[in-house]
Formats: C-alpha cells, sequence, structure tokens
C-alpha cells in the first residue's frame, strides 16, 4: 500500500474522531514522508527527534504523548526503546 492509501485512509479515519489534533496529524504525515526517504518499508525505525524535525513539533513530551495515543487509538503500531542509542519502530497497517 503507497503513502497516499494510507494517508487518504487516515483522513477518513480521523473526520469523526475528536480525540485527534493537528499535531497528531502533523506527526502521522512526518512519519509517511520519513517512510517514503526509507523506500516504504514497514515497520520504519526512527529516533524521536528525526520525526520531531520533520512535524515541526519541538517538545519531545508532546511528540511521545501523540506517538502514545495514535498507537492507542489505532492508526498504527509504535514500540519505543528506552535505549536512546536505538531508534523505535513504527508499524502502518497495511490492510
Amino acid at each position: 500500500m503507497d503513502n497516499l492509501q494510507i494517508l487518504t485512509r487516515f483522513f477518513k479515519a480521523i473526520e469523526d474522531d475528536y480525540r485527534i489534533g493537528t499535531t497528531h496529524i502533523a506527526i502521522f504525515t512526518a512519519l509517511l514522508q520519513f517512510r517514503a526517504s526509507k523506500d516504504h518499508i514497514n515497520p520504519i525505525l526512527a529516533y524521536s527527534i528525526e520525526i520531531q524535525n520533520i512535524a515541526k513539533v519541538v517538545s519531545p513530551k508532546t511528540y511521545h504523548r501523540c506517538m502514545h495515543d495514535l498507537d492507542n487509538y489505532g492508526y498504527l503500531v509504535y514500540v519505543p526503546t528506552k535505549n536512546k542509542n536505538k531508534r523505535s519502530s513504527i508499524y502502518f497497517h497495511l490492510e
């Protein structure tokens, strides 16, 4: 599934989801941009700062809260790492 299909499905799903805000959308689209730069792999492996820079999210706390929200709400699967020298895994639902 290409990024446009994933993004279209995401926007359709969030139409009536009051829990999703602009920061969630910025992070989700930044993840898709990052995925495109990595040949559309799934999962993507990324440091939070890489995604924060693309999404223009300054606060690590905000980034992690939104990533956990997106995971808890079922929009993606976020597997954070406790080791700052390892990238976190982010899985997109491709079915």
